[in-house]
């Protein structure tokens, strides 16, 4: 009682100092001369820094120390309490003093006792276990390959690998490989990365035109305009996306719409049902539906067609010309720079 009074203690915390001092019985003297000589220290200090000092110890501890009811691992073996459902039987502290059960610590909380399992607890955790099982799994040596042939595809395209033509703005302060990525004529890096999958295509801005132009040829453009109606949506603003979805119901879904897609009985129901509520998101299913469609059918049309083949035959032919006047320019420089130099060695020797 004495300490809790002069050091202002709550009551288990002078309970744990009255513990710890019959734990530490042999090595209580020596931190007890330890702690008056760091008192003396801190004495001799500015009485502002004391303050400072005295300050941060208390927020330390009321931050860190723990709270009733709570495992104290200065005086429980937290290896046992792990293996125990309830720690506060414990009987024995980790300096092998007894605890008394008048000394316990009040509960923080109460323990809620154990409800028996049911009929219906063992059929959630059967369904759960159910759902695990049918999980798409992958071996790790396919997750490997996968990334390895990914890594590979886009090896030319990532100019941090590869040095781009005709130089890295990333290293230099030459903007050309930029500008010719934003501009309206792609070159034939750009032609074949469309080839990769229908993203690739619809990220390009000149690979979705060059792909809306064939499939307006086939006149099956209304999958691809549903498609940029609904990306266009998602990024309207709020106040106005109630009066698009409705023009992109009436468009593309209505009956009798102008431009009807075709989607299956199970997306349909859930776009109309979202149209109770409509939002950015109402034609999620409708949506991938609809790119499920494209990627099977008019993508793969459309890297067969002729149009694709011949743009991609003819960019990579004017970059073959250009390779070669490019390197016949070279050729060019270098013999005038040879004869340049042999015509005044020979007006040096002369003189």
């Amino acid at each position: 009682m004495q300490n809790k009074a002069r050091l202002e203690l709550a009551d288990y915390e002078a309970e744990n100092l009255a513990r710890l001092q019959r734990a530490f019985a042999r090595k209580w003297e020596f931190i007890f001369m330890q702690a008056e000589a760091q008192v003396k220290v801190d004495r001799k200090k500015d009485k502002t820094e004391r303050k400072i000092l005295d300050s941060q110890e208390r927020a330390f501890w009321d931050v860190h120390r723990p709270v009733p009811g709570c495992v104290n691992t200065t005086e429980m073996d937290i290896r046992k309490c792990r293996r125990m459902k309830n720690p506060q039987k414990v009987k024995k502290s980790v300096y092998g003093v007894t605890e008394d059960s008048q000394t316990q610590s009040p509960v923080h909380t109460p323990v809620q006792p154990q409800r028996k399992t049911t009929k219906e607890d063992v059929q959630k955790q059967i369904t759960f276990l159910n759902t695990q099982l049918d999980r798409h799994c992958m071996k790790m040596s396919k997750v490997a390959e996968s990334l390895m042939t990914y890594t590979e595809q886009f090896l030319d395209f990532d100019p941090f690998l590869t040095m781009p033509d005709p130089s890295n703005p990333w290293i230099s302060d030459d903007i050309t490989f930029w500008e010719l990525e934003a501009s309206k004529e792609p070159g034939q890096q750009r032609v074949k990365r469309w080839g990769f999958s229908l993203d690739e295509a619809l990220m390009d801005p000149v690979g979705r035109d060059q792909f809306l132009k064939f499939v307006e040829s086939e006149f099956s453009s209304e999958n691809l305009r549903f498609w940029l109606a609904v990306q266009d949506l998602k990024r309207r603003p709020l106040q106005a996306v109630s009066a698009r979805v409705q023009e992109i119901w009436q468009e593309f879904l209505a009956p009798g719409a102008p431009s009807a897609i075709n989607l299956d009985s199970h997306s349909y129901e859930r776009t109309s049902q979202n149209m109770k509520d409509p939002g950015r998101y109402s034609f999620e299913d409708a949506q991938e539906h609809i790119y499920k469609l494209m990627k099977s059918d008019s993508y793969a049309r459309f890297l067969r067609s002729s149009t694709y083949q011949d743009l991609l035959l003819a960019k990579k032919k004017l970059e073959n010309e250009q390779g070669r006047r490019t390197s016949l320019e070279k050729f060019t420089r270098s013999v005038g720079k040879s004869l340049t130099g042999k015509r005044l060695t020979g007006l040096m020797q002369s003189s």
